[in-house]
């Protein structure tokens, strides 16, 4: 049987030199990540990785710069993630927001809490997303066309 990529997004979102981050279910452990998610028919990116962060974190958020794809297969169910990572602002928290049924807690974390936590990580990308965020990392939200 044939299976295909899974398209994702995720956003690396910095206040106060902390990130937004998530603790999930993920496989039946607890891991680490950025607000992600699969992207769903008829939205673009940007607007599923806005809206995945507001589902996830209950945090309005607004996109400013791309960040990059990374490609990864994991080696725990074997589908291999395209993920579309944005830069984005915190706008404000919406109070009473529901989260997904996998989202155990948001966190503001440091990089050195996130470091710590690195073992602990959904996957190698986590880390490796807010690295490249904090080596000045950005593309023009224009590098990606929408029809």
């Amino acid at each position: 049987m044939q299976q295909f990529p899974h398209v994702t997004v995720a956003t690396v979102v910095e206040r106060d030199r902390r990130f937004l981050m998530v603790k999930e279910k993920s496989e039946g452990m607890i891991v680490y990540n950025q607000p992600a998610g699969h992207l769903e028919i008829g939205e673009t990116l940007a607007a599923a990785a806005v809206r995945e962060t507001l589902e996830e974190t209950s945090w309005q958020v607004k996109i400013s710069q791309f960040l990059g794809v990374y490609h990864y297969t994991s080696p725990l169910n074997g589908i291999c993630y395209i993920r579309h990572c944005f830069i984005a602002e915190p706008v404000r928290q919406v109070a009473g927001a529901e989260l997904d049924n996998d989202i155990l807690e948001t966190l503001w974390l440091s990089l050195q809490e996130v470091e710590a936590l690195s073992t602990a990580m959904r996957s190698p990308m986590v880390l490796n997303v807010i690295r490249d965020y904090l080596r000045g990392i950005r593309y023009p939200l224009s590098l990606i066309s929408d029809y």
